[in-house]
């Protein structure tokens, strides 16, 4: 599981310890100190993605802290008549194949953003269905492979920023002669 905002980290945590088989609860260190409701009464289910944005033009999805770039990112993309959906899976195994296949079939082009190495990230997984399944345009984008530095900086450079996002997401698009985005 791999939360994106404090309900979700608290729905899946009960989800989770309510779980018969064994789960392996992810958080990232920059959401620690995210603050929000997280009501007590409702347990999330595994599995099940969750709509972060509505979007046509391209399907975007993503889970844990890169949630909040894709939601930045499709902000600015909107501005520039793009129109994304953003998907927050929520929990990569079992992943919401049916929310996330059926976006794709919809948008008829999809994005997968995260955090982990490009090259057999999970990700992978991901389009590799989705390119599969619908035979639809299917880019990644995530760290290169490099040594995660301990330096700021460093680290900088491995993650997932929104400009760096913003330009993979538009060169994309802009490269898709079958469809052009909304105006």
């Amino acid at each position: 599981m791999a939360s994106a905002t404090p309900a979700d980290n608290y729905e899946l945590l009960a989800a989770a310890i309510a779980c018969d088989d064994p789960v392996i609860y992810m958080e990232h260190k920059e959401l620690w100190s995210l603050q929000g409701e997280a009501p007590s009464q409702r347990t999330a289910s595994l599995g099940k993605a969750r709509v972060a944005r509505t979007g046509t033009d391209l399907t975007l999805v993503t889970w844990s802290k890169a949630v909040h770039t894709a939601v930045e990112v499709a902000g600015l993309a909107a501005q520039q008549g793009i129109s994304v959906e953003v998907i927050d899976l929520r929990t990569i195994w079992p992943w919401d194949r049916d929310l996330v296949l059926g976006s794709a079939a919809r948008t008829g082009r999809m994005l997968v953003a995260h955090e982990a190495v490009q090259a057999a990230g999970f990700g992978a997984e991901i389009a590799a269905t989705v390119a599969e399944e619908l035979g639809i345009p299917v880019r990644r984008v995530g760290a290169p492979r490099i040594p995660v530095g301990y330096a700021r900086t460093l680290e900088d450079v491995a993650r997932i920023s929104a400009g760096k996002l913003l330009h993979e997401l538009r060169r994309f698009v802009e490269r898709d002669p079958r469809r052009q985005p909304a105006a």
